[in-house]
């Protein structure tokens, strides 16, 4: 954080993102004015364009780029990408136009895709390492260690994380229920008191995922969720929120952060166990 600067509440639209520069910009250090410049001559770009592309043109180290956005109060740069994303298109475009596009933009290449969801990861995680909450983390495993059965909802891009996470409590023998709702069978009858549910979703969250959170948290279960937003549909009693934004390359979202949490809780859940 830049010294004598504290971050303020995260700006939620364009125009308050610009007022905000404009505010701290004069008492920035170089390299954070460097950002603030750039981004405020170049915002458009922000919606369309990966942090190590920003920094580029601001002439800063990624690393610069991502701390910039947490003193304007984001948890990262994809939050802030969102909010941009959200002004200037409301929904992400379909597989076929991302493909097209990195076509045209000649990054299809296998190598070139390589560098740049290993840059896009390596962002994620550091992301995260200075955004997770060690309260909420901790208060997260001990839900999760004292259940009687630790259910398990994530599907659609979040279904990875959710299924290595019921892998890892059936190897370390703790009782763990996958609800994956394969052939559309729906199993929230099959929690019960004394039991936990953990969720995995992101925007635009799976509608199943929300209802069964929803349901656990009305039924007096503790409910985890993984999620990307504060005030998202799980800003609600009963839910604790564990957030993780994830940067993207084309528009594509890789797993990067979100699996390294999901092995911490598994792991942390095992051991916390295994100790009582």
């Amino acid at each position: 954080m830049a010294e004598g600067l504290q971050a303020g509440a995260a700006p939620k639209s364009i125009e308050a993102f610009r007022a905000r520069l404009q505010e701290i910009a004069p008492a920035l250090p170089r390299r954070m004015r460097d950002c603030a410049g750039y981004l405020d001559a170049n915002a458009e770009r922000i919606a369309v364009s990966t942090v190590a592309q920003l920094a580029e043109g601001a002439g800063v180290a990624p690393s610069a780029m991502m701390r910039f956005c947490q003193l304007l109060g984001f948890s990262g740069f994809s939050e802030m990408q969102r909010m941009f994303r959200d002004a200037y298109s409301p929904g992400l475009p379909d597989y076929a136009t991302r493909l097209a596009l990195l076509r045209e933009e000649g990054r299809d290449s296998p190598s070139a895709l390589l560098a740049e969801f290993v840059e896009s990861g390596r962002n994620s995680l550091e992301s995260l390492a200075v955004s997770i909450e060690p309260a909420a983390l901790e208060a997260a495993v001990r839900v999760l260690a004292g259940a009687g059965v630790i259910h398990l909802a994530g599907m659609r891009r979040a279904y990875p994380a959710a299924a290595y996470l019921a892998y890892a409590f059936e190897k370390m023998q703790i009782p763990a229920m996958l609800h994956d709702q394969t052939g559309r069978l729906d199993h929230r009858h099959a929690m019960r008191p004394g039991d936990a549910l953990l969720v995995i979703t992101f925007a635009p969250y799976t509608p199943e995922t929300v209802a069964l959170a929803e349901q656990a948290a009305a039924a007096g279960l503790p409910v985890v969720a993984v999620t990307d937003r504060a005030d998202g549909p799980f800003a609600r009693p009963g839910i604790l929120p564990l957030l993780v934004t994830e940067a993207d390359f084309g528009a594509f979202r890789a797993l990067s952060a979100t699996i390294s949490l999901a092995i911490a809780l598994a792991v942390a859940v095992g051991a916390r166990r295994n100790s009582a």
